[in-house]
């Protein structure tokens, strides 16, 4: 399994899948923080942070999730109550109505939750809502190789690597 790390995001990767861990350069007066994008097919360069520009390239036997950090003020808020990343997902978690971008036959879901004192949203597509019973395990395969670690972990790792840390205030 490759793994992938950045900005307190870890993953060892399900065969077959790849990922990207970053953030986005924020414009004026904008704050950003980190994205990760888990896909089963090539992820191309130019991706939304929900999947925009990926989504539509998906064939029926692919998979792409999304981690989405949100600002530290989010945390203690009823939206991010969940405490921890789901541990699995089943089957019955997805439907075609939550896809964002509506593409026939794929289906979604999406959890808010805090981890590590960092608050998250899970947003996974499938490539088929019919073939979501062969399709969620590899979703829970990603899942159970993912952590997260402490926002001050994080920052102290950033900048230790020379690079600015994230505005926590």
């Amino acid at each position: 399994m490759a793994t992938v790390a950045a900005h307190g995001i870890a993953a060892q990767l399900p065969g077959g899948f790849e990922a990207r861990i970053f953030r986005r350069t924020p414009g004026p007066g904008e704050r950003s923080f980190p994205v990760a994008h888990f896909a089963s097919f090539a992820i191309p360069t130019e991706v939304g942070d929900f999947g925009a520009g990926a989504v539509t390239l998906m064939g029926p036997t692919d998979v792409f999730a999304v981690l989405f950090e949100y600002g530290p003020e989010s945390v203690g808020r009823k939206l991010f109550e969940r405490q921890g990343i789901p541990a699995a997902l089943s089957e019955g978690d997805f439907r075609p109505y939550v896809v964002r971008r509506g593409l026939p036959g794929h289906a979604g879901t999406q959890w808010f939750f805090t981890e590590a004192g960092r608050p998250f949203t899970l947003y996974v597509v499938l490539g088929s809502f019919g073939r979501r019973g062969v399709l969620v395990p590899k979703v829970n395969e990603l899942l159970a190789n993912l952590s997260i670690a402490p926002a001050a972990s994080t920052a102290a790792s950033v900048q230790r690597a020379g690079v600015p840390g994230p505005d926590w205030n």
